[in-house]
């Protein structure tokens, strides 16, 4: 019986374990332990998340908890390397490429445990950004390296002195919404018909820092909308930040109605819902883009890059950067139903789950 470790650092990463929790469970020859590195109470774990996801709690919290990359680091790895006393793995299988990713990824190795990195290959070539970092060292040390799409794929190829720990398995976010199309909730706060409104979300810290630039970017959206209602479903920093910004937006915009209508974040399976069914998107989330990319729904990211660039060469993603002029231009495009055609990416099919079992099960 092969055991095998998940590991996830943020809510996210819930999200591509779920598929991958599924597959374990249907297969012959494999047990797997969850676990967490954050707080049992983590406030971003909304009560629902995990049955909107049709899966386990982890069973196991380090309780780490704190803004400090570095610290962390440090004792993610104490508590990991503690864990692995108790409880030996054949596999560690580490999610994304955050400073908790990082942490379990050295411990793994230094132990002489086989290290699996989900999703491997994902780079900015910005070596400012601490996840960059945290993505070239997981890369480096991980024995399994599954990736998304063909770039991500040659990427660590190319990175890797042994090819053949390499596997394009697709993108595992997939098999999540296959899984949950049919259970997608209309939320009860939302009296909308479908394709009638643009869905904003923001959560990356450097945008919300440019209070000015955000500001600006805000007005351009409100501006161009017009009549099209803008459904801004916040979390936390961002709510705040957005409302107060929203609040001084200048006369032209507040002299009518603005039609951003901000809200508090929503369960997944209504969040999903509603992104699926929206005339566009706004977002400066990778997560968010893929989806829209699977769903066939146009939008347009506020960040210069992408994780996955399948999103913009085969899928429904537009890179706007904090660029005003463009997304001004971006979502005029949009609203008059002048987008490109889309398709879905190589192996972004809803299977990607079973395949890396698979491959864990038969090396």
């Amino acid at each position: 019986m092969k055991k095998i470790c998940i590991v996830a650092g943020a809510r996210p990463n819930f999200v591509k374990v779920a598929p991958l929790i599924r597959a374990i469970e249907q297969a012959d020859g494999a047990e797997y332990e969850l676990v967490y590195t954050g707080r049992e109470d983590d406030p971003t774990l909304e009560p629902s998340l995990f049955d909107d996801l049709q899966m386990p709690r982890p069973s196991v919290f380090f309780g780490v908890d704190s803004t400090s990359l570095n610290e962390i680091t440090s004792r993610v790895m104490a508590h990991f390397d503690a864990y692995l006393d108790a409880n030996p793995a054949d596999v560690v299988i580490v999610v994304d490429d955050l400073a908790s990713t990082m942490a379990a990824a050295i411990v793994t190795k230094k132990r002489g445990v086989k290290l699996a990195h989900l999703v491997a290959g994902t780079r900015s070539f910005d070596m400012n950004m601490p996840k960059e970092v945290n993505r070239l060292v997981i890369d480096a040390l991980s024995d399994y390296l599954f990736t998304a799409g063909i770039k991500s794929n040659s990427v660590a190829t190319r990175e890797q002195a042994e090819g053949s720990n390499t596997y394009m398995v697709g993108n595992i976010l997939m098999d999540t919404l296959r899984f949950n199309h049919q259970r997608l909730r209309q939320p009860s706060t939302f009296n909308l018909p479908p394709s009638s409104y643009i869905v904003l979300t923001l959560n990356r810290k450097a945008l919300l820092a440019d209070e000015d630039n955000l500001k600006q970017m805000l007005e351009v959206i409100a501006e161009t909308a017009g009549d099209t209602p803008i459904i801004a479903p916040l979390r936390g920093k961002a709510f705040e930040v957005v409302s107060q910004l929203l609040s001084n937006l200048p006369s032209p915009v507040t002299l009518h109605p603005s039609p951003i209508s901000l809200h508090p974040s929503l369960p997944y399976l209504e969040f999903g819902w509603l992104t699926a069914h929206a005339k566009g998107i706004i977002t400066d989330s990778g997560n968010v883009a893929e989806e829209a990319t699977f769903n066939g729904v146009p939008c347009i990211t506020l960040n210069s890059y992408t994780e996955h660039q399948e999103t913009v060469t085969v899928g429904s993603n537009v890179l706007v950067g904090g660029d005003a002029d463009k997304l001004r231009a971006a979502l005029s495009d949009l609203l008059c139903g002048n987008w490109k055609k889309c398709a879905l990416p190589d192996r972004w099919d809803g299977r990607t789950a079973e395949r890396i079992v698979k491959i864990l099960l038969e090396s």
